[in-house]
């Protein structure tokens, strides 16, 4: 869950014409009732993209999916309607297991111990976003890896691994040769692409980093055709007003739960 501050990102975003944007497949004028609707992979984003874009990161089986560990921390179910659901993630996982549930709201089975839960907010791109190119960005990649790692831990936006970078298009801004600011793409699933790991140090916020680097990721994203989404913990209310003013809107709460697989 990404849980970044709302003190680099602008407080106030330019708002576009509705009919500006198109669907990128048919055309048409896009309005944010169109967006929503056309939506439905969000609702389980992790294993849709595992089995769509992201298939070539995807271990396991029908049932049960998750990326490598040092990719991301992520592990996805089809649906929780099959009975054989509980033992596919435990054999996926391992027995005395940590692991991150997503969109289960039941009991859990005898044998699995509940360690706590939480809410996360997703939200989605709207035409009043304006994406744009930010020129003093610079795509980070393999060399940078170790810089990444850094700047995520002085800044805990959310879960990043020494591969995520793998997952898609990542920036930063450098300052004194230094990583100042960092954005991404993580969760891909078909036609949407997540907005992740927004970070900022702290005395470079305030200057519209965040903001900037936000919209030249969802421009970027938009030029490949597809359309923009974010997380945000449910606690984070500031940036996710924030993320609002920018052009995103919010479309659901996602919970989560960490459980233990049994021993």
């Amino acid at each position: 869950m990404d849980a970044m501050s709302s003190a680099d990102l602008s407080p106030t975003a330019s708002t576009a014409d509705d009919s500006a944007r198109v669907d990128a497949s048919t055309g048409a004028p896009l309005d944010n009732a169109a967006v929503l609707d056309n939506a439905a992979v969000l609702d389980n984003a992790a294993w849709h993209s595992l089995a769509g874009p992201h298939a070539r990161f995807a271990i396991g089986g029908d049932l049960v999916r998750r990326y490598p560990e040092d990719v991301a921390p992520f592990v996805a179910v089809r649906t929780w309607d099959d009975p054989h659901v509980w033992d596919a993630l435990r054999d996926l996982v391992g027995a005395g297991a940590e692991v991150g549930l997503s969109g289960y709201e039941g009991e859990t089975p005898d044998g699995w111990e509940f360690l706590g839960g939480g809410e996360g907010v997703q939200l989605v791109e709207t035409p009043a976003l304006q994406p744009r190119p930010f020129d003093e960005a610079v795509e980070l990649d393999a060399a940078d890896a170790a810089e990444m790692l850094a700047i995520v831990d002085r800044n805990q936006p959310g879960p990043f691994r020494p591969r995520t970078y793998e997952l898609g298009r990542y920036i930063g801004i450098r300052r004194g040769g230094r990583l100042v600011a960092m954005a991404g793409e993580r969760l891909h699933p078909t036609g949407w692409t997540e907005i992740s790991a927004v970070a900022v140090d702290e005395e470079h916020r305030r200057q519209g980093l965040a903001s900037r680097l936000v919209l030249d990721v969802a421009f970027h994203i938009q030029q490949r055709g597809d359309r923009a989404m974010m997380h945000a913990a449910a606690t984070n209310v500031g940036a996710i007003a924030a993320y609002e003013r920018l052009g995103f809107a919010h479309r659901r709460v996602n919970r989560f739960a960490a459980v233990r697989t049994p021993a």
